[in-house]
Order: structure tokens, then sequence, then C-alpha cells
């Protein structure tokens, strides 16, 4: 099973202000930057509890008919959710990775800061695209934060586009523990 990322971040590596909002992001929004293909190859998504809280916010129910797994160890209500198939889990990453492998999931999009970091953490991200939008916020939330190892990189493309962002893709190649430099 492939889980990839696909954000969107200031220029300094934010995906957020402090506060949650992502105004800045909202640079390109009109300009086509590979989004409707990249979720076209998706068939669920596993998204954290403050992603889901955003996404209920929006207008129309974003992931279509696909798959929704929201994280949290809290009970939530989906009752407002039309037209989606949603449920919720707990666990390591590990453990949902596991569950949505013997379901036949073949790949899953990870969304959402906390939640990104945790399966990075854990080794299970194969892909990783970036766009950054041409701001630099100076704070907010950041899309990594700590990692407890180094994660090598292996550069997939790079495209620029007419609105200053760029966006740049990746494969996760390896994760070398601090104690092996």
């Amino acid at each position: 099973m492939m889980t990839s990322v696909f954000v969107g971040t200031s220029v300094d590596g934010f995906i957020a202000r402090r506060n949650g909002t992502y105004d800045f992001l909202s640079v390109g929004e009109n300009e086509p930057h590979g989004y409707d293909e990249f979720i076209a190859s998706v068939d669920a998504l596993v998204i954290g509890r403050k992603t889901f809280e955003t996404v209920l916010a929006f207008p129309e129910w974003p992931y279509g008919e696909r798959q929704v797994v929201v994280l949290s160890s809290q009970p939530l209500d989906f009752s407002t959710v039309r037209g989606g198939r949603i449920e919720q889990m707990s666990g390591a990453p590990s453990e949902i990775c596991s569950r949505l492998s013997a379901r036949a999931f073949k790949h899953i999009y990870v969304d959402g800061g906390i939640t990104v970091q945790g399966f990075l953490r854990a080794g299970l991200i194969q892909r990783i695209t970036i766009t950054r939008v041409p701001v630099l916020i100076g704070d907010g939330i950041p899309l990594f934060g700590l990692l407890p190892h180094d994660v090598q990189l292996r550069h997939i493309a790079t495209k620029t586009y007419a609105d200053g962002m760029v966006k740049t893709e990746y494969e996760v190649i390896s994760q070398l523990r601090a104690d092996s430099r």
C-alpha cells in the first residue's frame, strides 16, 4: 500500500498560521497544480481531527466517495457530512496502515500536520509532494516538526507556476537513525 502526502506550505515551511488559518495558501487556488490528478489516484484518506474540523467548514465535502478515516481518540460527530464515506480510528500509525491494508486499499493520502508527522516518524510515508506558495509567514504550524532521525528523499520532479508556486515531488528512500550518522 502506498502512503502519500500532498500539501501546500509557505516558503518557510508552515502549513498554517498558529491559529490554524491557512489564508496564505490561496495564492494559486485558481491555477491547476496537480491536486486533481493526485486525488484521482487515491482510494482512501487518513486525516487528523483538526483537519476534519477544517474540512467540515468547506461548502462541499471535498473527497467524494473516497473512504476517509479521521484519527481521534475522542468521539466525533459525522452527521453533517453529506455524501462521504467516513469513519473514525485511533491507534499507532502502523496499526492504522495494517487495518487499511487488510481492507485492500492501494493508495492512502495522509493529511494534517500532526498526522503527517506521526506517519513520517513511523516510516510509513513513501511519497511527499510539497507545493510552496511565495510567501514567508515567519511563524505557524510546521509541516514536519521534529524528527528523531534523518529522512532521506529522492527528488522526482519540480514544477514552477506563473503565480510563483513551486511544486516538488519526493520519494522517501530511507530513514537514517541519528545514531548511525
